[in-house]
């Protein structure tokens, strides 16, 4: 289990995430936007660096739903290997079986 202050971290972020999304979006598109004049692209390359660090999408951390680690971590079932594994063997996943030959 990891500890609760990282898994609170993270949620923190995700809603961070979600709060600056369209703001940090249209600014990333003055920025991009070659047509635009420099002093403008400039002023917005400044607006998105005030922004919170954590309300970029990169700090955000892929975590298991269950216990909350972060390494070992399967994004389709959203769960580490050790979850995923214990719960296969328990047949609680969907057509996953233990292999034996």
């Amino acid at each position: 289990m990891a500890k609760k202050s990282s898994i609170n971290k993270n949620q923190r972020r995700r809603k961070l995430v979600d709060q600056y999304a369209a703001r940090r979006k249209a600014l990333k598109e003055i920025v991009a936007d070659q047509k635009r004049p420099t002093e403008e692209r400039f002023a917005a390359n400044l607006k998105l660096a005030e922004l919170p660090r954590n309300s970029s999408k990169t700090r955000i951390r892929n975590r298991c739903e269950i216990t909350g680690r972060s390494r070992g971590y399967y994004r389709k079932l959203k769960l580490c290997r050790n979850q995923l594994r214990e719960l296969a063997s328990q047949g609680m996943i969907p057509g996953m079986v233990k292999s034996s030959w």
